[in-house]
């Protein structure tokens, strides 16, 4: 099984997790420093860890990622597509730049590693997995880039899904809602630098071992998708049900950070 941006945060404990379970896994991550130094801690829970630095953003990279893998396993059963980048910033003035790296990380890398692995998820009747966000299904606010890239990730692998109804592949929508990881200190603000420092209490957030339990366990069972969190899944209903009061609530929340103000 593959799983991108496993260097750290949900990743890594979707990686820890599938080990435990007896799997063999290939992690995949940008920084091949913070990738190895995440695969010799891995490497003590069992099971083989096969590492493949690259960057899903870049076509080629996914390609030899899917190639290293079936030449070292023969085949893959599970892909979880994990790897992603958030944002924080309006977007009238936002550098468009920053929108395009998050459309290409985000829905591009989810393409690039589907496309190449899908031979060999349909001859496995495996399972991918697109890990998105509430933001896939409501719009945030200071977020355009990152819910603009969720929405498309989530459109892609619901038609995937439907495509695939006759061919026993498992299509799986796993929205987080806010985990603590690194995804926010790491988010790019209107002229593309990071962040640095997260509006949120990360203390009051779901772990990336409680979500990696949740994703494991949805792909066990076979689901379509999941949505975790109370607060999450109340604003997955709101806005199915009351739209405009959704819009309203959603401002309120993120007008809290600082991003937008009443008026």
């Amino acid at each position: 099984m593959i799983i991108t941006g496993a260097s750290s945060g949900i990743g890594k404990a979707c990686a820890e997790v599938f080990l435990k379970r007896g799997a063999n896994v290939v992690i995949s991550g940008r920084n091949s420093d913070n990738l190895e130094k995440a695969a010799t801690e891995l490497r003590k829970t069992g099971g083989q860890v096969l590492t493949v630095a690259g960057d899903v953003s870049r076509e080629n990279d996914c390609k030899v990622l899917i190639e290293k893998t079936v030449e070292t396993f023969g085949g893959i059963d599970v892909l979880i597509n994990n790897a992603g980048i958030s944002m924080r910033a309006l977007f009238a003035g936002l550098n468009l730049d920053v929108m395009r790296k998050l459309m290409d990380i985000n829905f591009w890398g989810t393409v690039y590693c589907t496309k190449y692995a899908l031979p060999y998820l349909l001859k496995a009747k495996g399972s991918v997995v697109g890990v998105s966000s509430i933001a896939g299904y409501n719009g945030l606010p200071g977020r355009t880039g990152y819910s603009a890239s969720k929405f498309a990730m989530q459109g892609f692998l619901d038609a995937l899904r439907i495509e695939n109804l006759k061919t026993g592949l498992h299509v799986l929508v796993a929205c987080p809602g806010y985990t603590a990881s690194n995804v926010r200190n790491a988010a790019l603000v209107a002229d593309g630098s990071t962040q640095g420092e997260s509006p949120r209490d990360e203390g009051k957030m779901m772990t990336a071992e409680q979500v990696a339990e949740e994703i494991v366990s949805a792909v066990m069972k076979r689901k379509r998708t999941i949505v975790l969190t109370a607060q999450g899944k109340l604003a997955v209903w709101l806005n199915k049900i009351f739209p405009a009061l959704t819009d309203r609530l959603v401002f309120n929340a993120v007008a809290k950070e600082g991003d937008i103000k009443s008026r």
